[in-house]
């Protein structure tokens, strides 16, 4: 049995064919607050997750590319620790 758990906040981390990289880059910045490199995160509403995920499935190959999306009840249901400095949050892609 399928649990009904309401996710509000995604990690979203891919590894994308360099000619659709960009699509998904740009699908994931409507969505999401751009992390670091090919990493998002950011609350999202079940409609929104459901839109995003058929959004990209019309742009992925789905026999090359890799899209992980790790859900979360909320941003305070993990700890996160960073070493080193963190980049400015450039567009890497655009």
């Amino acid at each position: 049995m399928k649990k009904n758990t309401k996710y509000n906040y995604v990690f979203v981390m891919y590894d994308i064919g360099e000619d659709r990289v960009n699509k998904v880059f740009k699908i994931c910045k409507k969505y999401f607050e751009h992390f670091q490199k090919s990493v998002f995160r950011g609350y999202v509403t079940q409609a929104n997750l459901i839109k995003f995920k058929a959004e990209v499935k019309k742009k992925i190959d789905e026999k090359q590319d890799y899209i992980a999306i790790i859900k979360l009840i909320s941003e305070n249901s993990f700890d996160e620790e960073t070493i080193g400095v963190a980049n400015e949050k450039d567009d890497y892609y655009i």
